[in-house]
């Protein structure tokens, strides 16, 4: 690992970070935030640029790279119990470690209790990663399977909004929450390695699309939820420390990169049988992920949930509610780029297309969604308008451009929407609508989540636009393949 790496991987955190802290100094000032929580948020975003450095140094070279040969290994192993046991408890727990689905069950413990929602939706997401690996190894049109699942979504969810209207965007908020930094590199490695070891002309194509499937599992698991729980009141904890984050990181990350390192041990001994110095290398790297995770979640913790609220309250307050509209739709606009998942998610994609999807490109039109995202959020605060009707017609949408958009960009459409609602959405753009729904008075189940819901499915629509346009050059220079729709990458970039 050479300096010209870690000074790169640093350049690249750098700009990262910057312009959503850019965009959150400069509207603390113009709206008078004290200058304590300004200071926390610039110590918090410094944490993020060494957090996310470190993330991007370790994970590659350990959950990375083991996903990636643990998918190689149970396609050759050819034995199809044995399969999906394996993929049901990579999805289990990995969800179970998710850093995103712990913050996110400790905003709802007043609402369920924090272990009966981790358990459900690691369930529900190892069922859904079991269902999305053996699309890839049985090569099940995509399309086909995601209609079907989102149309038994919908109905599930118009009968859950008759029972118990506040689960279902917390159900929806559930489906961001848990694809997150720990989650999408390992499953998008997952299914490469799955991809390669198949093998066939299709195989690149097939590699994505896993974390779209994962994602609808939570969506599942919280609705049925709801039709045994009574709604409260969510609290957001306000009070809590630089130092009081930290040492409960340290401990949560423990808890989550444990079962990556168990599974590199287990397959070690019993599977690869790796050299000492590749053991030693990447045990290492899990260090760098572990503390990496530890730094990024304690910068965004600790430096925006703060800030968030407070802009968020003030704004609502202000007598011009209606800016929570333009600046949420900035904070959007500026997030998405800092998120590690998306990061990782938009170097897979550069790699496996060998930069015909250029990953500048791919950030543009998820910088897009995840802000009109936002925007439509900011609606739903200020109007209280139901939830279902931003989603049925943005999936109908969504759904409709998968007719039409080629198969490799609707995968990357779905799995691009899981990435998006990482951390950072978490810490801050979540906080931003809670303190804007305080202010109002407003049902904060029924108001302000829903958000992260928007943030996923807003990029299902902008990726598959990008890919309408991708199809059109395509078809100018006359290789698009007009049965299967199987694509040569290499010969037109956007």
């Amino acid at each position: 690992m050479g300096k010209a790496y870690i000074l790169e991987k640093l350049r690249e955190a750098v700009q990262a970070v910057t312009p959503i802290s850019i965009a959150i100094i400069i509207i603390g000032f113009i709206i008078g935030a004290p200058g304590t929580l300004i200071i926390n948020f610039i110590v918090g975003a410094l944490l993020l640029i060494i957090g996310l450095t470190l993330f991007s140094i370790g994970s590659y070279q350990s959950t990375v790279t083991l996903a990636e040969s643990i998918g190689e290994y149970i396609v050759k192993k050819r034995k199809l119990w044995f399969f999906i046991i394996i993929a049901f408890l990579v999805g289990f727990f990995i969800t179970a470690a998710e850093p995103n689905l712990w913050v996110l069950a400790d905003q709802v413990k007043s609402v369920v209790a924090e272990p009966v929602m981790i358990i459900f939706v690691a369930f529900g997401i190892g069922t859904f990663i079991t269902i999305a690996v053996l699309r890839i190894l049985f090569q099940i049109n995509l399309r086909k399977l995601i209609l079907i699942i989102y149309a038994i979504v919908i109905v599930f969810a118009i009968i859950v909004y008759i029972i118990n209207p506040e689960f279902v965007s917390l159900a929806f908020d559930a489906g961001g929450g848990a694809t997150g930094p720990m989650a999408v590199p390992f499953i998008l490695s997952l299914g490469y390695g799955i991809s390669k070891a198949r093998g066939d002309k299709s195989s690149e194509e097939d590699s994505f699309g896993l974390i779209g499937i994962a994602a609808i599992g939570p969506i599942f698991a919280v609705l049925f939820l709801g039709l045994f729980n009574s709604p409260t009141v969510p609290e957001l904890d306000l009070s809590t420390t630089f130092i009081g984050y930290l040492l409960l990181n340290f401990k949560q990350m423990a808890i989550a990169i444990l079962p990556f390192i168990l599974f590199f041990i287990i397959f070690h001994f019993l599977v690869f049988k790796y050299k000492k110095s590749k053991v030693i290398k990447t045990l290492i790297a899990f260090l760098y992920t572990y503390i990496g995770l530890v730094l990024f979640l304690t910068g965004a913790n600790a430096g925006l949930v703060n800030i968030g609220h407070y802009i968020g309250s003030f704004l609502a307050d202000s007598g011009y509610a209606w800016t929570l509209i333009p600046i949420g739709m900035l904070f959007g606009f500026t997030i998405v780029s800092a998120e590690p998942s998306v990061i990782t998610l938009n170097h897979q994609v550069e790699a496996v297309t060998a930069g015909a999807i250029n990953r500048k490109l791919m950030m543009a039109a998820l910088s897009i969604g995840v802000s009109v995202a936002i925007g439509l959020a900011m609606v739903r605060v200020l109007t209280g308008i139901s939830i279902l009707w931003f989603l049925l017609p943005g999936y109908a949408l969504a759904l409709g451009l998968s007719f039409f958009t080629p198969k490799m960009f609707t995968s990357i459409a779905f799995d691009s929407g899981g990435a998006a609602s990482g951390a950072l959405t978490t810490a801050f753009l979540t906080p931003f609508a809670f303190g804007a729904a305080d202010m109002f008075g407003a049902n904060i189940l029924l108001d302000a989540f829903g958000l992260v819901a928007f943030v996923v499915m807003a990029p299902l629509v902008t990726i598959q636009l990008l890919g309408l346009v991708y199809k059109f050059k395509l078809k100018k220079v006359n290789v698009v393949h007009e049965k299967d729709e199987v694509i040569d990458l290499s010969e037109v970039k956007i």
